[in-house]
């Protein structure tokens, strides 16, 4: 028996393969384990420190890949002002602080992909 972690679309499995012996057909397919949590976030932004989350959250209006940051921590921004670019379907949708605010977390790094309503980044 061999054991392989597969990741399909952000989905962990742990796999187990049995061998049957050189060029015979196995015995029966493959069993996937129950999926494991996938992470949402890479390692350097997956959870911020309790004292840097800010109170008002900046969610995700649409599934996809983080573009391009476009705000950092420590700025001020107003309301409707692009904090965070994500990409999808080919096209680029800001993603907008909600009131007026400083940038208290960045919770994604460009390249991650996230899910509708996922909590990017934070305000104070």
């Amino acid at each position: 028996m061999k054991n392989y972690t597969i990741t399909v679309n952000g989905n962990v499995y742990d796999v187990t393969v049995e061998e049957n012996g050189a060029g015979t057909a196995p015995a029966a397919a493959p069993r996937a384990a129950a999926p494991k949590a996938a992470p949402k976030a890479t390692p350097k932004a997956a959870a911020p420190a309790a004292g840097n989350a800010g109170s008002i959250e900046v969610k995700a209006g649409a599934a996809g890949k983080v573009f391009k940051l476009e705000a950092s921590v420590g700025q001020s921004v107003k309301k409707g002002d692009a904090v965070i670019i994500i990409e999808a379907m080919k096209m680029e949708i800001p993603v907008v602080a909600p009131e007026d605010g400083t940038v208290a977390s960045i919770n994604v790094a460009v390249g991650d992909a996230i899910e509708s309503g996922a909590v990017l980044a934070t305000l104070n």
